[in-house]
């Protein structure tokens, strides 16, 4: 089947199934009300004591056949139609699991919030995405330059459940720059309906802006909207801020 015929199938079915729904309504009621006539004349034919033609017994069980045809049809097609609906879910009705968004969605939603408040130096111009068949996990990376890495893990839904932002370089030294700016971009990609400075509260509440970080067992956190963000340096060298679903 082409492109061409795929569009078109499903409205040439929609238009046959409502085609159909107009006929059998159209026998029943057509049906239904010679039915009436026809049995209401029987009834005044038997009170003036007149003998019904065998063709008017034949004309009025005919009449009652079609209305019961049109009925069921009616009736058919209804519960087809049903089914259909419950059936068919449409994509933009599931719930994804983890951040709720794809891995495709991710990537417009930084790059959004990167040309809204202009953050030269961080698109994201394609995602590296590894798949795990085993077990129908994934993970995603995307490097900035040598000092900044993106990675991302992927659940069987393609839904993105946690993000990891790595940055090197010496933790002794107040964090700030574009590490700090990728994290406010992060914080905004994941709440779609923050602006700027909700992002700053929320890295205020994990302590990196209420002094300078250079502590070698920094740990600082915050929970919003059901998401954990987390700031901490492993070593002399080596911090990360992380997105995960709060427990």
């Amino acid at each position: 089947m082409n492109e061409v015929q795929e569009r078109f199938v499903p409205a040439i079915t929609l238009l046959r199934g409502e085609n159909l729904q107009y006929l059998f309504t159209t026998l029943f009621i057509l049906g239904f009300i010679a039915f009436l006539g026809f049995v209401v004349g029987m009834i005044l034919s038997i009170r003036k004591g007149n003998r019904l033609p065998i063709r008017y017994i034949f004309l009025t069980t005919a009449c009652f056949a079609i209305a019961s045809i049109g009925l069921y049809g009616m009736l058919t097609l209804s519960s087809n139609s049903t089914q259909s609906e419950v059936d068919q879910t449409p994509s933009s009705q599931i719930k994804l699991s983890g951040l709720h968004m794809t891995t495709d969605e991710f990537k417009n939603k930084f790059n959004g919030a990167v040309g809204k408040y202009r953050l030269n130096g961080l698109s994201i111009t394609r995602l590296n995405v590894k798949d795990s068949s085993e077990h129908g996990t994934g993970t995603f990376e995307y490097v900035f330059n040598e000092e900044l890495r993106l990675v991302g893990a992927v659940n069987a839904d393609e839904s993105v459940q946690e993000i990891r932002l790595y940055g090197t370089g010496d933790t002794s030294e107040p964090t700030g720059g574009i590490f700090l700016t990728a994290i406010a971009t992060l914080i905004l990609t994941t709440n779609s309906e923050y602006t700027y400075n909700d992002a700053q509260d929320v890295i205020q509440d994990i302590g990196l802006l209420d002094r300078d970080v250079n502590q070698s067992d920094f740990d600082g956190a915050t929970v919003r909207n059901g998401l954990e963000y987390r700031f901490s340096i492993q070593d002399h060298d080596h911090s990360t801020f992380e997105i995960i679903v709060a427990k």
